[in-house]
């Protein structure tokens, strides 16, 4: 076994539910089911060989040979609920007090009854409502009308999405520890780098050079290899110069299930 992908062993017999954040493109890569693997920077780590991953649970030695672990590395059969940028319904008043204050709205754990819409899927709908009359908001304003009784979309960043609000779960099927660079084409494909005019996109390019691919504008140039697409990928979402760091990773891999993870069963 090469020294750069150490694979975790069955799980440590007790599954755990956590959260994972996922971009809107990662998002439609799951939702379109091109993606069955996230890689995952794998802080406080020595940059040296793992000595071993038991249970889920990485272990190393320090530059002292003393030995520590990392507990966090999620094992086989955990499952993981999708945190994605989205949007909620929110009126413009929910009262006052005795005093005269305005009522806060309720901490979104709370907001269950509340309509929501997922950025990935584009923006929400311009709704006609009693504050904005049958057209919604202005168009180009960025700004959504919600349906009544409700006000105005507010968009919210993937770390702030609850669990109730959740719409994809992924179960753990593999994890890996390696070197970022250590991904293969295949690995690459599974990570749901888009194909795009029979090679794969270039993620982050700056080009006015454009065409039209199944009614949408990409750009004209395309990555020969779906590596080197993972490669733009990851300088676009982690910055210059993060792929030639060539950092510890945790790969995952995940069976992704189009449901809330409290609508999924608990497999024994």
């Amino acid at each position: 076994m090469a020294d750069d992908d150490i694979p975790g062993n069955a799980g440590r017999g007790t599954i755990m539910d956590r959260p994972i954040l996922f971009s809107a493109p990662m998002v439609r890569a799951n939702l379109d089911e091109r993606k069955t693997q996230t890689r995952r920077v794998l802080d406080a780590w020595c940059d040296e060989p793992p000595a071993f991953v038991e249970n889920g649970i990485v272990s190393a030695y320090d530059e002292n040979d003393h030995p520590y672990r990392w507990p966090k590395t999620n094992a086989i059969g955990d499952r993981l609920w999708v945190r994605e940028a989205w949007w909620i319904a929110t009126r413009y008043s929910y009262g006052t007090t005795p005093g005269g204050d305005e009522v806060p709205p309720a901490p979104l754990a709370y907001r269950h009854s509340d309509p929501i819409h997922y950025a990935a899927d584009g923006n929400p709908p311009n709704c006609a409502n009693k504050h904005y009359g049958p057209n919604g908001l202005r168009p180009g304003s960025g700004a959504f009308a919600a349906p009544d009784p409700y006000a105005v979309w507010i968009k919210k960043p993937s770390i702030h999405m609850p669990r109730w609000a959740s719409r994809l779960t992924l179960i753990v099927t593999d994890v890996r520890v390696q070197r970022l660079q250590y991904i293969s084409e295949a690995d690459a494909v599974a990570e749901g780098v888009e194909p795009l005019h029979g090679g794969w996109f270039p993620y982050g390019i700056s080009t006015s050079m454009t065409t039209i691919q199944d009614g949408r504008e990409v750009p004209a140039q395309h990555c020969t290899s779906a590596r080197d697409s993972f490669r733009m990928l990851w300088e676009h979402i982690n910055g210059k110069r993060s792929w030639d760091a060539n950092p510890w990773i945790i790969a995952y891999t995940y069976h992704a299930i189009n449901r809330n993870i409290d609508q999924i069963e608990v497999q024994p």
